[in-house]
């Protein structure tokens, strides 16, 4: 529900997608009982209905919401202005991710879920969950750092 919540951004949106995953679970059980990774394709189930729900409300898919992010960052900033440019920065270089990473960077660091959690609910290794985790890391830490690095250089550039 929570994952599903930053995706979609409304209660009844989430209800609606959740409940439409139940559905799709119960008409597949004996099929997935058989499965190998139970808990990857439920996931996978979850994360088509989410789109079906953002195309049926005609919203352009998304990635994630951005409220994390904020609530994140929201201690971490007395200005709110720069709060939110952060948030904003933090997005756009989290959308430039993998969806395997960004799924678990909101899972972990959105959700809190733990690394064994978060294997468990996408059907992986944990040390799998690890590797994909650090990757993403280092991959938002060398975004960031080149956003605001131009954003540095465009300050200079206008004063």
């Amino acid at each position: 529900m929570s994952f599903a919540y930053l995706q979609l951004g409304s209660d009844a949106d989430t209800e609606e997608a959740v409940d439409a995953t139940f559905d799709s679970v119960m008409g597949k059980w004996h099929q997935m009982l058989e499965m190998e990774h139970l808990e990857a394709y439920a996931w996978a189930i979850l994360k088509n209905r989410i789109k079906d729900q953002q195309r049926k409300r005609q919203r352009r898919p998304e990635p994630m919401d951005i409220a994390a992010f904020e609530a994140a960052l929201r201690d971490a900033s007395d200005d709110p202005f720069d709060g939110l440019v952060d948030a904003i920065t933090l997005y756009s270089a989290t959308r430039r991710l993998s969806e395997r990473q960004r799924d678990l960077i909101v899972l972990c660091y959105g959700l809190g879920y733990t690394s064994v959690e978060a294997a468990a609910l996408l059907g992986l290794e944990e040390a799998t969950v690890r590797s994909h985790l650090c990757q993403a890391r280092r991959r938002l830490a060398r975004l960031l750092q080149a956003d605001y690095s131009n954003r540095a250089d465009e300050g200079e550039k206008t004063t």
